[in-house]
């Protein structure tokens, strides 16, 4: 398995409404414009419910991929969270099934687009289609951002449509002279079996929700904007899906919906029938070529994930694994877009589609199963931002639903699900075995039944935990800034820092803190030894603190440790302790021992605290800007990141002379900075509003960085380093 950090990384482009675009236009296309006379064919009038009942189906797999993202924000999301639960067999019948599966669903929807826009222009189909993948693959090496662009305006131009189409519909159902109660009755026409098998058929139509999981690398702010995204999308796409439905059934002779293919520009001509015909029929293609277009643009930007994943963990050739020029996977997208070319060339993508359609059932399923393989795991570093509500029995439902569903589409659709599995199997026995190690969270629930268990998922998700970093929310550079400093000259033990780190925890909160010091003694043996520096990190959760809190203490000749890890789920220290000192009595001499406290209740804000403490230690230049800090404040500059702060000296040229005499609060600073410390002679002050400033004071201003670069482009002060002396 490639580490997590081993490639390149995509741009963090895409925001709230890129996210609820996307999920929306891969939704949005043959599942309302081709799909109901279909339907309608087997259920009748029953087939508003089996829309309904499909959306709400749909809503395990929505919040396991919304977990499971928040946790591992990798390309190809369902590959990827598949392959580290359950191993690379899996992940790889996962990643091949559905990227050839995109594949065939995005071709569809640009020929399905062909077929709509045929109705006014008497264009071949194909050669259409075709020139549409070509501009689609265009635009997505340019950029994610372009790509999303270009899908909320897509998306935008087809609700407006569709909404206006509900409005009149139901304006037109109530006062058109159609008989509803005849219109609906009988409402399960075919029965309960046609009712149900229905329901398997149309769930399809919201499958491109989790679509956007496949882009989670380049979600900005993920924990909120990819699960709102998701959820807002599938209630806003299945009320239309049901809306719309329901007048089709309203306004269309039974018969005459059970055989039409463009259901729903028959109904725009009754619908808006107080338009000429060519303006109403107009409307409809609009809106039928927006979401088969929407469709296929989406298709491309997430199916061409799925080989830049797979490439990582080097179960495709690495070559997929290089970004372009514009830092997307450049032949990724045009294998991808070639592969869809051939489709439409070559193959029926109708019926590719709709077998395909079967397989993203199997993939539902196991993404449910994810869930509670990476939770009953044990990993210490599986830390989601978002968790499923109504864990674990919104996974079990959600598997057994999907998994059933498959069966109910009939047996020519399981036999295709296994051709794909078998030539998935070859394709990992022949390729794949002799270049991966067998590693899944899964044998983490081995090894609570006492079976085998492998490092490697817990690794990697501590390794994503570090890139990620903290949540602007979580303000760690203020959690820094706020911390406590203990300075010990000479030799001391380990047993004297315990101590001074209790005392000074007790005298904070001013009461006894019951039990802290065993917890101390406890959180050393598990504490963190960052590569490559002489520092360990310790970590402690408890019920009576309200706040994370951070203490530092600096050893300057050193404390022996005896035990410790690389990170939370891992084994004790190696050999090789970095710049560490290997003390004659074993166990490693460190400088630096940070503690990290925080309330329970919040483990992954702890989590990715404790990354970023760890990060920082890690960082080039921190042992020596440790051993060198003259002072507090320089202490805490070493944990501070680089482009969150800047250091201002009161009374310097510029703008820091007319500072002298002044108040904090009356000075002005770019945005949302904010005057962490203030080095007064050989006193650090925490300050206030009121904290009158002397000439000569160091000041250290922490805040978003850009807004601490506009803070020293006007000439306030010099931003933070790690080479400063």
């Amino acid at each position: 398995m490639a580490e997590a950090g081993s490639s390149e990384r995509l741009e963090k482009q895409l925001g709230l409404l890129d996210v609820y675009a996307i999920c929306t236009g891969a939704m949005f296309a043959s599942g309302f414009f081709l799909l109901p006379g279909i339907a309608a064919a087997n259920a009748g009038p029953s087939v508003v419910l089996a829309y309904l009942a499909s959306s709400l189906i749909m809503i395990p797999a929505m919040y396991s991929i919304a977990e499971l993202s928040s946790a591992m924000p990798r390309a190809a999301g369902a590959y990827f969270f598949i392959h580290r639960s359950m191993g690379p067999l899996f992940g790889t019948i996962g990643g091949l099934g559905a990227w050839l599966v995109l594949v065939a669903k995005s071709a569809f929807a640009l020929v399905g687009m062909g077929a709509y826009v045929g109705i006014f222009l008497d264009i071949p189909i194909q050669p259409l289609a075709i020139g549409l993948t070509v501009a689609f693959a265009v635009l997505n090496i340019l950029g994610a951002k372009e790509t999303a662009r270009l899908q909320v305006w897509l998306v935008t131009t087809l609700v407006a449509i569709m909404a206006f189409f509900i409005a009149m519909g139901t304006l037109e159902s109530v006062t058109g002279g159609h008989d509803l109660r005849e219109q609906f009755t009988p409402f399960f026409a075919f029965g309960a079996e046609g009712f149900f098998a229905t329901i398997g058929l149309v769930f399809i139509s919201y499958a491109g929700l989790t679509k956007v999981s496949s882009a989670a690398e380049e979600i900005r702010d993920l924990d909120r904007n990819l699960p709102l995204g998701m959820i807002l999308s599938l209630a806003s796409v299945g009320a239309i899906y049901t809306a719309g439905v329901a007048i089709l059934v309203a306004v269309l002779p039974s018969e005459g919906l059970r055989d039409d293919l463009t259901p729903v520009a028959t109904a725009g001509e009754v619908v808006f029938g107080f338009m000429p015909t060519p303006v109403a029929l107009g409307l409809v293609v609009i809106a039928a070529a927006t979401a088969f277009a929407s469709t296929g643009n989406a298709g491309i930007l997430t199916a061409s994930r799925y080989p830049l994943a797979m490439a990582r963990d080097q179960l495709l050739w690495s070559g997929f694994d290089r970004l372009g020029r514009f830092q997307t996977p450049t032949l990724a997208v045009i294998v991808t877009s070639g592969m869809m070319i051939a489709s439409i060339l070559f193959l029926d993508v109708e019926r590719l589609a709709s077998l395909g359609s079967a397989f993203l059932l199997l993939l539902f399923a196991l993404v449910n199963l994810s869930v509670i393989f990476m939770r009953e795991s044990g990993l210490s570093s599986y830390a989601p931002g978002y968790r499923s509500p109504l864990y674990p029995w919104m996974q079990i439902i959600g598997f057994l639903i999907t998994f059933g569903l498959i069966f109910s589409l009939g047996p020519f659709n399981v036999g295709f699900i296994l051709v794909v599995v078998v030539l998935a199997v070859v394709w990992y026995r022949l390729y794949v075995r002799q270049r991966v190690t067998d590693r899944a969270a899964v044998y983490g629930l081995f090894r609570r039944l006492g079976e085998r268990h492998d490092a490697g998922v817990d690794q990697e998700l501590w390794a994503i935990l570090q890139e990620r970093g903290v949540d602007e929310g979580d303000s760690f550079d203020e959690l820094i800034a706020d911390a406590q400093v203990i300075d010990l000259d000479g030799k001391v033990e380990l047993d004297r820092v315990l101590d001074e780190v209790a005392s000074a925890l007790r005298a904070t909160h001013r009461r006894n803190l019951e039990g802290l010091d065993g917890s101390l003694a406890a959180a050393v043996a598990r504490g963190i030894l960052p590569e490559g520096s002489p520092a360990i990190v310790l970590d402690l959760m408890r019920d009576d603190l309200d706040r994370p809190e951070v203490v530092l203490v600096r050893a300057k000749r050193g404390v022996r440790i005896a035990a410790g890890r690389r990170f939370p789920g891992g084994d004790g220290g190696t050999e090789d302790e970095g710049d560490g000192d290997r003390s004659r009595n074993g166990g490693t001499r460190v400088h630096a021992l940070i503690f990290l406290f925080s309330p329970h209740g919040r483990p992954t804000r702890h989590l990715r605290l404790l990354a970023q403490l760890v990060t920082m230690v890690e960082e080039e230049g921190f042992a020596d800007g440790w051993r060198r800090a003259h002072d507090e404040q320089e202490l805490l500059e070493t944990l501070l990141r680089d482009e969150w702060f800047a250091s201002i000296v009161v009374g310097a040229p510029g703008p820091p002379k007319e500072m002298v005499d002044k108040r904090i609060k009356e000075l002005t600073f770019p945005g949302n900075t904010l005057v962490a410390l203030v080095r007064r002679g050989d006193r650090t002050i925490v300050p206030h509003g009121d904290t009158l400033l002397r000439a000569g004071d160091r000041l250290t201003v922490i805040g978003a960085p850009d807004h601490v670069a506009e803070l020293q482009a006007t000439g306030h002060g010099e931003r933070g380093s790690r080479d400063e002396g």
